[in-house]
């Protein structure tokens, strides 16, 4: 049966779903500046829309094949790495996981390892530079929680920023996800946070510079 996620990992164009309307609405509205005499503002607005376009982009990936490899879910770079007693959303010790999108990086977010997803939750709240550590706990957000095969529950959140105002997720609970999979997206650069369980081997450090879909995070405790 075909689900809305299903539809999501068929890119267009190599141009992400959720960007089409964007890329359409520019084009009309730059072609209407030329048809009407204002040619500077046209080409300012062409630029505006190659630069969407640009930004839209949905290159595919090489997935690893490592068993226990939990890959990344954005581009971007490393922020945060340590241990916490606890989380709101998966109720239980973790080594949380940061990453930063800028507006440059490709904002596509892939799922990090197969499972099935055991709760969405969203949570309203501010627009915080995402950079900072307290956009986790103030700004909007929408947060998977997935059960591995072997039992093991983590927690993929994506985190609304400054600029970044709409969040895109396309599953729902009962999903069964694969690693590696496009599930959304946060438009005009914004932030990630993993909740891994306290025995994963994390193999990245802050300030590294990530890929989705392509760079290992960390590696599940063998089964």
């Amino acid at each position: 049966m075909t689900n809305k996620s299903e539809w999501y990992n068929r890119a267009a164009m190599a141009v992400a779903a959720p960007g089409l309307k964007f890329i359409f609405s520019a084009v009309i509205i730059t072609v209407l500046f030329f048809l009407i005499g204002l040619t500077f503002i046209g080409w300012l607005a062409l630029f505006v829309t190659l630069f969407i376009c640009w930004f839209f982009r949905d290159p595919e990936r090489a997935i690893p094949n490592d068993p226990n490899g939990i890959i990344s879910p954005a581009d971007g770079k490393i922020i945060v790495v340590e241990e916490k007693v606890n989380n709101e959303f998966t109720k239980q010790g973790c080594i949380k996981v940061s990453i930063f999108m800028n507006v440059f990086n490709v904002h596509v977010n892939r799922i990090p390892f197969n499972g099935v997803i055991e709760d969405v939750i969203y949570v309203p709240g501010k627009f915080i530079n995402a950079s900072f550590d307290k956009a986790s706990e103030h700004n909007e957000r929408n947060a998977l929680v997935i059960r591995t095969e072997s039992g093991l529950l983590y927690g993929v959140v994506q985190i609304a920023g400054l600029i970044a105002r709409r969040i895109v997720c396309e599953v729902k609970k009962g999903d069964v996800v694969k690693r590696g999979s496009r599930y959304g997206m946060i438009c005009f650069g914004s932030r990630l946070d993993l909740y891994l369980p306290l025995d994963s081997k994390i193999s990245v450090s802050i300030g590294q510079k990530v890929q989705a879909g392509t760079t290992i995070l960390a590696y599940f405790k063998e089964q």
